[in-house]
């Protein structure tokens, strides 16, 4: 027997934004679904629970918030992005030391000349002075008041912490950038017993620094253990193989954290999947496995593929989307491929409980940045004269999720006319909420428009008709209780203005 919801909720954003999550007239209900291509979605077939969507707060977008907008400004951005009635980001990665985004030098917790050691973590600080005040240090200058702003609006924000590099004192390079390894099998200290290694002491480094945020009342929901751990960067960075990062966490981050920190969450790999070129049981032992929560992955480069090598390896871990940058110039088609196709759609069928893209915010120009890597956009982009915003097509992925798909529903089957996410026909992800919402997202990966049409295992032939745009998406939300129909702000007007425009991107199939 079909069922009647009381409250029904739809949009479109078309891959240009001509369209922005643009309210639509729920669908009349008609018996025969014509030529459209037919999206049957199946309560009754669970899979993944839904973890959150988000972005990274790094140094670079703290910054931008914290001193180039004026207080009104900044929470009510915060207030659109992350309250749970409005836009309903509900994940942050955060850089566990410094990175390539920063306003600041490069920095680790434990700053002391190479050649010394601190085996003891007597130096270890997360910064000087008091949070937001001009002269505090390190995250206390802008990642850590930006994220209790966050958490004022939002506390059961998942926050995910990844380092770029050890303290260079504890690596065999002496430098934070350039890669480098750590220093594995050396002792620092007296004796010859695990607790001197420099393994230990690095697994003590994770532990006090989440020791640190809880005192500043941001609790750290999981950790990585190496960003990018294949990209010897001329940024901070350090090199580790996989079957390095699995029995570094196994013997050594593991038990630290249990100590502790037993909920912490902690997460493998956070690179591409190029990173993944064979089964990871190769790799990693089931022993070992068993130590980790589950799989990091950016999704930068191929063969995506690869994701076949792991996904279904464990069957107790998540699969999280740690980084992937926002776009500048790419066209609708590139943009839309990798946003709502392999993110919102390939990588969710495949077991994806969380996607976190990379700077939440930057300036027209793709600064503040470090290193080289400029011509990036945020999520947003903060006028950095004014603190004006502007939103772009990765905001409206993310709203996609945050504002319909419930944290901690779970994915139910539905229809899927792309096998890859930017090839074939119409795609779809569905969500069944615990009060039994049921939330929808069809995708159109062509340059046409594609009428569509919608039933719920149990409706028989009772169909909603509905089109969607090239490139774009249309989302549905259908609900007993009171349905977020809030709305979203108008963009402010400036140029963009990226120097210098610097970008490898290559959309799938491209």
């Amino acid at each position: 027997m079909f069922k009647t919801y009381q409250h029904e909720f739809w949009t479109v954003t078309s891959g240009d934004l001509t369209q922005r999550r643009t309210p639509l007239t729920i669908p009349a209900v008609v018996d025969d679904p014509g030529e459209a291509t037919k999206i049957i979605i199946d309560p009754t077939v669970k899979q993944q629970d839904w973890l959150g969507a988000g972005a990274a707060i790094t140094d670079s977008a703290a910054k931008l918030l914290w001193e180039n907008q004026s207080a009104a400004q900044r929470h009510a951005l915060l207030t659109e992005l992350f309250d749970p009635s409005q836009g309903g980001f509900s994940s942050i990665r955060v850089p566990l030391g410094s990175c390539d985004f920063q306003s600041q030098d490069y920095y680790t917790y434990d700053d002391v000349p190479y050649g010394e050691h601190d085996n003891k973590l007597e130096h270890f600080s997360i910064g000087e002075g008091t949070p937001g005040a001009p002269d505090a240090t390190k995250d206390l200058k802008h990642i850590v008041p930006v994220l209790q702003e966050i958490l004022r609006i939002n506390p059961a924000v998942k926050i995910i912490a990844s380092p770029w590099s050890a303290p260079a004192w504890m690596k065999n390079t002496g430098h934070l950038t350039f890669g480098g390894r750590l220093r594995f099998g050396e002792f620092t200290g007296n004796g010859y017993t695990d607790e001197n290694r420099f393994e230990a002491i690095y697994a003590r480094y994770f532990v006090r620094y989440i020791e640190a945020y809880q005192k500043l009342g941001i609790p750290i929901y999981g950790v990585t253990i190496q960003n990018e751990p294949s990209n010897a960067a001329h940024w901070p960075a350090m090199i580790w193989t996989v079957s390095e990062l699995a029995d570094f966490g196994y013997h050594y981050l593991r038990p630290a954290l249990n100590q502790s920190f037993p909920d912490t969450k902690m997460y493998l790999l956070d690179d591409s999947f190029h990173a993944l070129d064979k089964p990871i049981t190769d790799d990693v032992p089931f022993e070992q496995a068993m130590a980790f929560d589950g799989l990091a992955v950016h999704t930068y480069s191929g063969p995506y593929e690869n994701l076949y090598h792991a996904n279904r390896a464990f069957p107790n871990w998540s699969l999280i989307m740690t980084e992937r940058r926002c776009m500048m110039e790419e066209t609708p088609e590139n943009a839309a491929h990798i946003m709502f196709g392999i993110i919102g759609n390939w990588l969710v069928r495949n077991g994806l409980n969380m996607v976190t893209l990379w700077n939440l915010a930057l300036d027209e120009r793709g600064l503040p940045n470090a290193a080289d890597s400029t011509g990036r956009r945020g999520v947003v982009t903060i006028d950095h004269t004014t603190g004006k915003v502007q939103r772009s097509l990765e905001y409206f992925m993310l709203r996609n999720f945050g504002q319909d798909v419930a944290v901690g529903s779970q994915l139910i089957h539905s229809s899927n006319y792309t096998p890859d996410g930017f090839t074939g026909g119409l795609g779809s992800v569905a969500f069944l909420a615990s009060d039994g919402a049921i939330a929808a997202h069809l995708y159109n990966p062509t340059g046409t428009p594609i009428q569509a049409a919608v039933t719920i295992n149990g409706d028989g032939a009772r169909w909603q008709r509905v089109t969607v745009p090239a490139w774009g998406t249309v989302t549905l939300h259908k609900s007993d209780q009171p349905i977020n129909e809030s709305a979203i702000p108008a963009d402010d007007q400036f140029a963009l203005n990226p120097s210098p425009y610097n970008t490898d991107d290559i959309a799938p199939g491209k």
